[in-house]
């Protein structure tokens, strides 16, 4: 047994200012293997051991502190604070911060990571993994209908059982993030600590009651659903990406806002659910800052599933008609009103830093909320860094674990990695999905270099056809004189994988001939990418 202190402190009916979540693991790790705790599902120790077994009453709990107990476990019990100094906190668990406290804390730092919500922030619980989940599903359905054109005769109509679609994706998340908040929990010099942080100076955070410090603050708070103002929408419920994780039923007509990615992802899917889904989008075409092309390929295997699109729908308001909701628009085409059963908002997203003090911290925000950083995600403030969609600087899972790693290669790998090192990279996970790199054809016409273009449709890739999923097209754009792929896009089926053998050869700095040499697998989409660049024009 260790030597203790012989301090006790005994409080009652405490409730711990970090929470259950923090003390339990906390109080593990101080005194791990003398199996000294056993913590009940309430905010109290139900049973301490040290030197014997204490049964307690409930309403009291004892905590023993070890002499040589590292500073970072010194927490709260009780309301009474202790040493609460850091090397360096974390705020957020989305996908940056897990990865960078545990490069910090392997280097022997001791590091506190705070989580209000959910593990796993976004991606885990309300983004890329349940709605690829409910993706698959949606998938499925689609392709049963379809079985006849593949010789399978004699199946049912197709109906779905929506609680067992969201118990499929619920458990999938929940699998990522157990996971996550496991591997925290167990991290040597790390302490995952639970509540809402907010800076009280450049170098203070509180959480409820409890202060902490450090000289090296890293904020990954991410974002989350924008509601715009618009006309009657305090008076109609709606749905966000978020809430639409509850949704157990099938909304008989789904009406969304917004012709971009979240909007078009999830009306493809609810549509192949069997709901009834109208799109609004107020500007001229979807995905607008794509090139024409894509939007108009993207549209037209929308509209073959039956999904309404309506465009240029400025003027938005809405309406309560009986238990309908009512939509306004103003269109060049199409009836100026429509209802529907349920409505979605996915207009976009805002940063989470509206409620973190950072003008306490004297960080620097722009317009939108966004939290400005240089090119090593260092803020205004020295010893303040900002990763992830806080930052503005990629709203994507990837490009937050990029941050964590751009960072922690500077801090401590002595890696001079920087932000401007990142190609943009993305997909939208339709179907068939749009997987993107580099620059837009757009683009590449607005900087007036001499350009090639390779283009080729999807009807005439063989994997393609051999699926029948032969909607979308490759497009390719290499630099005439450099030879250098400036940008891709790759619609159709596999789409979002493909993506990357063009990726690679942009990050590599290799002229495209590389890639056109190599001899790639038959039958595969991936085959087709060289065929391609051997067949570039004059982009005119």
């Amino acid at each position: 047994m260790p030597h203790f202190a012989g301090v006790v402190r005994k409080c009652a009916k405490a409730r711990p200012a970090l929470g259950l979540g923090t003390i339990a693991p906390l109080a593990r790790r101080v005194f791990r293997g003398y199996d000294c705790l056993r913590i009940r599902p309430i905010w109290y120790f139900a049973q301490t051991r040290f030197t014997h077994q204490t049964t307690l009453p409930p309403d009291l709990y004892t905590v023993e502190i070890p002499r040589g107990t590292p500073a970072a476990a010194r927490i709260c019990y009780g309301g009474q604070s202790l040493n609460t100094k850091f090397d360096a906190i974390v705020i957020g668990t989305g996908q940056a911060g897990p990865f960078l406290t545990s490069k910090l804390a392997a280097s022997g730092l001791k590091v506190a990571i705070i989580e209000r919500n959910l593990f796993g922030g976004t991606c885990v619980n309300t983004g890329c993994i349940p709605t690829k989940a409910m993706v698959a599903s949606a998938y499925a359905a689609y392709t049963v209908r379809r079985s006849a054109e593949f010789g399978i005769a004699g199946v049912p109509d197709v109906r779905m059982d929506m609680k067992r679609v969201k118990a499929r994706k619920d458990a999938i998340s929940a699998q990522s993030r157990d996971g996550l908040e496991g591997w925290l929990r167990g991290m040597e010099n790390c302490t995952v600590l639970q509540g809402h942080a907010r800076f009280e100076s450049p170098r203070e955070l509180s959480i409820s009651d409890q202060r902490i410090s450090a000289d090296r603050i890293f904020i990954n708070v991410g974002g989350r659903a924008l509601v715009p103002p618009l006309p009657g929408l305090d008076q109609v419920p709606y749905l966000t990406n978020s809430t639409m994780m509850d949704v157990d039923y099938l909304p008989p007509h789904l009406l969304i806002v917004g012709g971009s990615y979240i909007g078009l992802e999830f009306g493809q899917m609810f549509r192949r659910f069997g709901s009834k889904v109208t799109i609004l989008e107020k500007g001229s075409r979807l995905v607008q800052h794509e090139d024409e092309d894509v939007s108009a390929a993207i549209q037209d295997f929308l509209q073959a599933e039956g999904i309404e699109i309506r465009l240029n729908a400025k003027c938005l308001g809405f309406a309560r008609r009986g238990d309908r909701i009512a939509a306004t628009v103003e269109c060049a085409d199409g009836a100026p009103e429509l209802a529907g059963s349920h409505l979605l908002l996915a207009v976009g997203r805002r940063p989470n830093t509206d409620d973190l003090g950072l003008d306490k911290a004297g960080v620097q925000v722009d317009q939108r909320g966004y939290i400005q950083v240089d090119d090593q995600l260092r803020t205004n403030v020295e010893g303040i860094w900002a990763l992830g969609d806080c930052n503005g600087k990629g709203a994507f899972t990837h490009t937050s674990y990029n941050d964590a790693e751009i960072v922690a290669a500077n801090l401590v790998d002595n890696d001079p990695r920087r932000l401007s090192d990142r190609i943009l990279a993305y997909a939208l996970y339709t179907d068939p999905p749009l997987g993107r790199a580099g620059m837009s054809e757009a683009e590449v016409r607005k900087t007036g270099r001499p350009a090639l273009i390779g283009k080729r449709p999807m009807t005439r890739v063989g994997r393609a056809v051999e699926k029948s999923e032969t909607y979308g097209f490759m497009k390719v754009l290499v630099d005439a004189e450099t030879r250098a792929v400036l940008g891709a896009a790759i619609l159709g089926t596999g789409g979002d994988e493909v993506i990357h053998s063009l990726l690679d050869v942009m990050y590599a700095k290799a002229p495209y001939t590389v890639i056109q040499r190599a001899v790639h697998i038959h039958p595969t989409v991936s085959e087709l990418v060289p065929t391609m660049l051997g067949e570039l024009k004059p982009l005119e």
